[in-house]
């Protein structure tokens, strides 16, 4: 039996999960699907700082999550989603299903990818979304300068995804972990003012991985996200969208930022 420990952020209006804790909950659900493999989940409200508390740290010493606790495997704590990914898989993708075997060139197409995400586009996207939601001062140069990475961070997922359906694997891909990594973030692009049909290839696939039950479960643990990059936002969360994206347009021209991406 896992134990897995995922954010649950209790805002004025919303409940939300957090994209990195997605990629547990997705995998946990595949294996679910694929093995029976059954897990057990307790939420976390980082909103209060629950994830700074001893008994948690004593999981992740960087009190962040999300975190998981294998007891079938005598008590080992994994923390970071994509160490998640790689151990799941690893462990309990026996058949590899939703993996590669490691002596399979898409094992390390896989683990470029995933490493792609976990150091460049999480982290952009992440700062994105801050500056332009959650820093009390809308700071221009903050808001365009990242911003405009998560777009040419997003230019190149879009021209990896052009010719095929999922980012690894033989043909037109396999569903896989490095999909898994990168599916709350893309489903969380609207909060950054860019809207997902900038991206064509992105937006179908995303709307692909989205076809999948254990996707659609793994994205109601802890709780399911207030909105999708898929769906068009109304009323008072459209007029907001609106509002924040005219901020980041006249700090784009201010600072003469053009979109470029190989």
């Amino acid at each position: 039996m896992t134990r897995f420990i995922s954010a649950d952020f209790l805002g004025p209006q919303q409940r939300v999960g957090t994209p990195n804790g997605y990629k547990a909950s997705i995998l946990l659900e595949e294996l679910k699907e694929a093995y029976g493999l059954q897990y057990t989940t307790q939420g976390i409200n980082i909103g209060q700082n629950i994830q700074k508390e001893p008994w948690f740290t004593a999981i992740n010493p960087n009190g962040r999550i999300p975190a998981i606790v294998d007891h079938d495997h005598g008590g080992l704590a994994v923390f970071e989603g994509n160490a998640i990914l790689s151990y799941l898989s690893r462990r309990y993708d026996t058949d590899r299903l939703l993996s590669f075997a490691p002596d399979d060139d898409d094992y390390t197409r896989a683990e470029s990818w995933i490493g792609w995400q976990h150091g460049g586009l999480g982290p952009m996207q992440g700062q994105a979304n801050h500056f332009v939601r959650a820093a009390k001062d809308k700071i221009a140069y903050g808001m365009q300068r990242y911003v405009g990475e998560t777009e040419r961070l997003y230019g190149i997922l879009d021209a990896r995804l052009r010719d095929r359906d999922y980012v690894v694997g033989p043909g037109r891909g396999k569903y896989s972990i490095a999909d898994i990594a990168l599916l709350g973030w893309a489903n969380a692009l609207g909060g950054t003012t860019i809207p997902i049909h900038q991206f064509p290839s992105v937006q179908a696939w995303l709307a692909r991985c989205w076809e999948r039950p254990a996707v659609q479960r793994g994205f109601r643990v802890p709780s399911a996200p207030a909105s999708s990059a898929l769906q068009p936002q109304e009323g008072e969360a459209a007029q907001q969208a609106k509002e924040l994206k005219q901020l980041v347009d006249e700090a784009k021209k201010q600072y003469g930022y053009v979109y470029s991406s190989p």
